[in-house]
């Protein structure tokens, strides 16, 4: 009797829970991939695959969408259980070294106090095969007040440098070495002193070539008055080929601009050839819905891999020219925090996982990645065959998340729109924000749209920018002509309203059409989501419930703003491009 009343119970309880399937859900996996099977095989592509920590020392996480930073900088004590979980995570996925610091950086984190913090941490992760590296601020010499100046040239400085690299490995033997941002949106460097940039690295890289630590010196420069930011990196390093010192890598972000939903890549990875190249991406999603939308990064990273520089003629792709450098290095802007899911949201852990297996092997494709990330990350519930699972779970779940990206570049910036986010937080669509507040017109969205009466988009042909002379052959003439991807087409040209497009709509109706479709997209996903309650514990489904919900909402509010604000422009109502787009 006591059994048939446990089963009786049972039967209702999994009725009410599951509603559709009378399944039993697994228990939330609080340690992600760390007890799986991680298919780590053969050699890696890059020999250092790096996590960079946009942290700063008050624990802030500087385009962090999950809380505080792991490291603890403000604790009494270094939070070594989370640390210790955090550098398994990397184990298993072969990430084997972390820039703790941001690369907006502090020259505090040089001193005595914070080395001695840095040392408590590196001895934490090296056990699990990682090494320590910092990001470090050109001018520490005189903003420490040591010294006067920070000139790469100068003796005294140059001495410092040496001094305080001793120090350090006194205390880190395997310390990795320095990133670099200098010369960068107000950052210091050599410039400030008429010096190249193979100056300043140079004085670093000599520093830290005894011990064999390297320097990744960041490509992401631009000036305020240039016409084209989009040009830049490729016109101050280029000049500077074969000037770097061996142990001195230039890292470039995948795009030429700044980790936009989509971006062709940076012309660099075509240019340089004597100089090592780092490819950065950014794993937390500053451009992508931060933490709030369900979008999975693999498919834009894999888009970019296999991207054919031909540097060396056709098959020279960025993955292929990268991972064959002299140095072999790449680097991805971390989405860890000390949140309870390390990420921020269930589904922003996918990209932290898909960096990791494509630093490994930039030839997987993201589908595969996918299908590990699910496999490591949800387990079949009770009662329901591997065969419902897959038709049900599995096959649903792998097709929102790798058709994802699209979605998001749909209802965010579609046909080579950039930029048009909100100035500051960059969250939410403003097409109109002029240089009022902002001090310079290249941190607004009318710089990199150019809408007018005539059309939309960033004239960078050869009678433009001239933009696209920095690719080779063919993408040169390609991007240049009437065949330029209409995925690109408005990155590359300014286009008039009335433009045919392939699909025999004008460029407006297709901008339109783009625009639906990323609605109808996250609102496909949401319906998908609530359907496949039933084979995810509860606390997850909420999770991505959550992001998908606010997915929803924020493809509405792209929709409606974008398009409202460019209606003016096609009807000619509109003659000024200052609106006020805060959600409502």
């Amino acid at each position: 009797m006591k059994l048939f009343k446990c089963l009786f119970t049972l039967a209702i309880a999994l009725t009410v829970n599951c509603k559709k399937q009378c399944v039993i859900s697994p228990k939330p996996n609080k340690d992600l991939w760390l007890h799986g099977n991680v298919p780590l095989r053969g050699k890696p592509a890059y020999e250092y695959r790096i996590l960079d920590h946009w942290d700063n020392l008050d624990d802030t996480v500087e385009r962090g969408y999950a809380g505080s930073s792991i490291f603890g900088w403000t604790l009494d004590k270094v939070p070594k259980e989370r640390i210790v979980k955090y550098a398994r995570l990397n184990q298993k996925i072969g990430i084997n070294g972390a820039v703790l610091n941001n690369v907006n950086a502090n020259p505090k984190i040089l001193t005595e106090k914070y080395l001695d913090r840095v040392k408590e941490i590196a001895d934490i992760i090296r056990p699990y095969g990682m090494r320590t590296f910092l990001s470090v601020n050109f001018a520490s010499p005189s903003a420490l007040g040591e010294l006067e100046t920070a000139d790469p040239l100068e003796p005294t400085v140059r001495e410092w440098w040496n001094k305080k690299v001793d120090q350090i490995y006194d205390l880190i033997p395997d310390f990795g070495g320095f990133l670099v941002k200098a010369s960068s949106e107000g950052q210091p460097g050599p410039g400030d002193f008429g010096r190249s940039h193979s100056d300043g690295a140079n004085m670093l890289a000599e520093a830290l070539e005894p011990h064999d630590g390297i320097v990744m010196w960041r490509a992401f420069v631009y000036s305020a008055t240039s016409p084209d930011r989009a040009k830049q990196a490729a016109e101050e390093f280029l000049p500077l080929e074969g000037q770097f010192k061996e142990n001195v890598i230039i890292q470039i972000k995948n795009g030429p601009i700044d980790f936009q939903p989509r971006e062709p890549f940076s012309p660099l990875f075509g240019l340089l050839n004597e100089t090592s190249m780092a490819p950065e991406l950014q794993i937390t999603q500053e451009y992508l819905g931060q933490s709030k939308n369900f979008v999975y990064l693999g498919p834009m990273w894999e888009e970019f891999f296999k991207s054919d520089t031909y540097r060396d003629g056709e098959g020279s792709t960025v993955a292929k020219v990268t991972s064959t450098s002299k140095l072999s290095v790449i680097a991805g802007v971390s989405n860890v925090g000390d949140s309870d899911n390390m990420c921020g949201s269930i589904a922003a852990q996918v990209n932290w996982y898909a960096f990791g297996r494509l630093a490994w092997d930039p030839t997987l494709t993201s589908e595969q990645i996918a299908r590990e990330w699910i496999e490591l990350s949800f387990e079949k519930p009770r009662g329901i065959s591997k065969r419902l699972y897959e038709k049900n779970f599995v096959q649903p779940m792998l097709k929102m998340m790798v058709s994802s990206r699209e979605t998001c570049v749909d209802f965010m910036m579609p046909l080579g729109l950039h930029h048009i986010f909100h100035a500051d937080h960059h969250y939410g669509p403003d097409p109109s924000y002029e240089t009022t507040p902002m001090p310079r017109p290249d941190w607004t969205a009318p710089y990199y749209h150019k809408a007018d009466a005539y059309g939309v988009g960033f004239d960078r042909s050869s009678t433009g920018s001239d933009a696209v002379s920095q690719y080779n052959e063919p993408l040169r003439s390609l991007y240049d002509g009437e065949d330029c991807p209409e995925e690109l087409i408005l990155w590359f040209h300014h286009v008039a309203w009335d433009h045919k497009m392939k699909s025999g709509k004008t460029l407006w109706e297709e901008l339109n059409a783009h625009y639906e479709n990323g609605v109808k997209q996250s609102e496909e996903y949401l319906k998908q989501w609530k359907n496949m309650r039933g084979y995810v514990d509860k606390e997850r489904y909420n999770d991505i419930l959550k992001s998908m919900e606010t997915q929803v909402h924020d493809a509405y509010w792209w929709k409606d703003t974008v398009l409202d604000y460019f209606q003016g422009f096609v009807n000619g109502t509109r003659t000024t491009s200052l609106i006020n787009t805060t959600d409502n």
